[in-house]
């Protein structure tokens, strides 16, 4: 455990920021399956306001990789730990000012309701261009800081992030919800999550000035100059790795989203289960999230990250079999269980990615790498699979949702089976 102990700060570091980053995408994912519709969209049904309300929350999924190449940059030129500082602030900025917008019906009163939509959406924006460049940086904090041996165990520390900053946002979710009643947290309540996020940011922030830059970096920039243009060296040289890459990214997405903001979602609107119970079988079933993903990342060091994705992709398929007949049509104990095991696959799908994704690019061009095809992955697997969920499921085909887990676990499947070996330096 000495390896752990002498790089506490640095994984600490990777573990702070993402679950930072984690619970500011997940508030608006809660946020956006209880409230968004009826406060920012107007429609004529409860089923158009959360399509408008999941498509508002897919637009951080096209921001996402515009961020990655941005943030990329910097970090493959400048360095992880400002890029980090600087994509970390941006994402917690725009998170805090949701918690002052003006709904539909306040901007309706001055003849410009269209206003409120707007401000949501281009801050929706903003927390997507800090995401996109988040993750991959976190990744490589600790994965480039890596004893030998190691690298599967500390790249998957920014994943830990992940169950963390759900617990922190759906529990937060859910004492309001318990605590208040439904016009006050429709009134107000629904915006103290946003708030917070200021808090959880500083935390991050003051973690992260106090870290060095990693070694891999240091070496490579005495080696040689950056490249001037990382995205434009990345896509000549690497486009194969690119494309595994993105690929290999999407069933963890695809897992997740379904089974958290489209389960919440479905089960609260479309089968009636009381929020509260909906949310506490979640806040129960994410701990085998954090389970999976332990058990991921000492099997990949063990066994390589490889296998161990595989093995995640082809449980996900499995998975996507069941999924859509349970939660249409079981009860909330069925659907607990249902999510449960869902999640503890999605951790063999996202433990190893840190170290499988880092090892397919060189340091010069890594953060970008890392980076596009995280974020180019989260558009399928995180963007359009709850927006198609949502579409079935207001077409009364909910048990045909898990079809969407099945293809993404085939895709994944594929991306790990065409990645080629580790880039050489």
């Amino acid at each position: 455990m000495d390896e752990i102990r002498n790089n506490a700060r640095v994984l600490g570091a990777a573990l702070t920021g993402t679950t930072v980053e984690f619970y500011d995408f997940y508030v608006y994912a809660i946020a956006a399956a209880l409230v968004f519709g009826p406060l920012f969209f107007p429609a004529e049904s409860p089923q158009a306001q959360a399509m408008f309300a999941f498509m508002s929350f897919g637009l951080a999924f096209l921001a996402r990789p515009l961020g990655a190449i941005a943030f990329g940059h910097f970090g493959d030129r400048v360095g992880r730990k400002s890029t980090l500082v600087a994509s970390l602030l941006l994402m917690g900025g725009s998170t805090l000012l949701i918690a002052f917008l003006p709904t539909y019906a306040v901007m309706s009163g001055y003849g410009v309701g269209w206003v409120a939509p707007l401000l949501l959406c281009m801050l929706r924006f903003g927390q997507g261009l800090g995401l996109g460049g988040e993750w991959g940086g976190a990744a490589l904090l600790a994965v480039e800081n890596a004893p030998p041996g190691w690298e599967a165990r500390f790249g998957s520390a920014p994943q830990f992030g992940a169950p963390l900053g759900f617990l922190a946002a759906n529990g937060l979710f859910l004492l309001l919800g318990l605590g208040l009643s439904e016009a006050d947290f429709l009134a107000w309540g629904w915006r103290v999550p946003f708030l917070a996020s200021a808090l959880l940011v500083a935390v991050g922030l003051w973690v992260r000035l106090r870290i060095a830059e990693t070694p891999a970096f240091r070496a490579a920039r005495d080696r040689a100059p950056p490249p001037s243009v990382p995205f434009g060296t990345l896509l000549r040289e690497h486009p194969g790795a690119v494309l595994a890459g993105s690929a290999a990214v999407i069933a963890c997405f695809a897992i997740f989203y379904l089974s958290t903001a489209f389960a919440l979602s479905y089960a609260t609107t479309e089968r009636g289960f009381p929020r509260q119970d909906v949310q506490l079988a979640l806040l129960g079933a994410i701990g085998f999230l954090a389970l999976g993903i332990g058990i991921a990342a000492l099997a990949s060091d063990r066994f390589g990250a490889r296998p161990v994705l595989a093995w995640g992709a082809a449980a996900t398929v499995v998975l996507g079999l069941a999924f859509g007949p349970i939660l249409t049509h079981a009860g909330v104990t069925a659907i607990f269980a249902l999510l449960s095991a869902a999640l503890l696959v999605m951790g063999f799908v996202y433990g190893p990615l840190g170290g499988f994704l880092s090892a397919l690019y060189p340091v010069p061009v890594r953060y970008t790498g890392v980076s596009v095809a995280f974020t180019l992955g989260g558009i399928m697997g995180g963007a359009l699979t709850p927006i198609a969920a949502q579409a079935l499921g207001a077409a009364g085909q909910g048990d045909r949702v898990g079809w969407l887990l099945c293809a993404a676990g085939l895709l994944t499947l594929a991306g790990v089976a065409f990645a080629r070996p580790p880039a050489a330096e």
